[in-house]
């Protein structure tokens, strides 16, 4: 279970929640974007309830471990839903393309290449 302290005030909520909202803020922050999540967590008076969010570029967000009694608060597909969202967000990497021998300019003795320029 993790402790989130966020805009002056606390919550609790499952570390899977817990890491998936971190990093999706961090990826929103990347952007200097915001968004706005809806995130299941105990409050400070042990109620179960959803707790909303602003995440944006300035977004101080603290989380850190911790022990209640009672069970951890889980969201499969919250977490599932925030970890595609950082996804769509992340740095695009550049890819190879795959060498085709038939693409491309064809030289003088018919195989690939510019062998007709020199």
């Amino acid at each position: 279970m993790r402790r989130i302290m966020y805009a002056g005030t606390a919550f609790y909520t499952g570390d899977a929640l817990a890491e998936a909202l971190l990093e999706y803020a961090r990826a929103l922050a990347r952007h200097n974007i915001a968004d706005t999540v809806f995130v299941p967590g105990r409050t400070t008076q042990g109620e179960i309830d959803t707790i909303e969010l602003l995440l944006g570029p300035a977004s101080q967000i603290v989380s850190e471990p911790i022990e209640l009694i009672g069970g951890e608060v889980e969201d499969a597909d919250l977490v599932k839903r925030l970890n595609e969202l950082t996804a769509e967000l992340a740095p695009r990497k550049p890819s190879a393309e795959r060498f085709d021998e038939g693409a491309g300019a064809t030289g003088t003795d018919g195989r690939p290449g510019f062998n007709d320029l020199y």
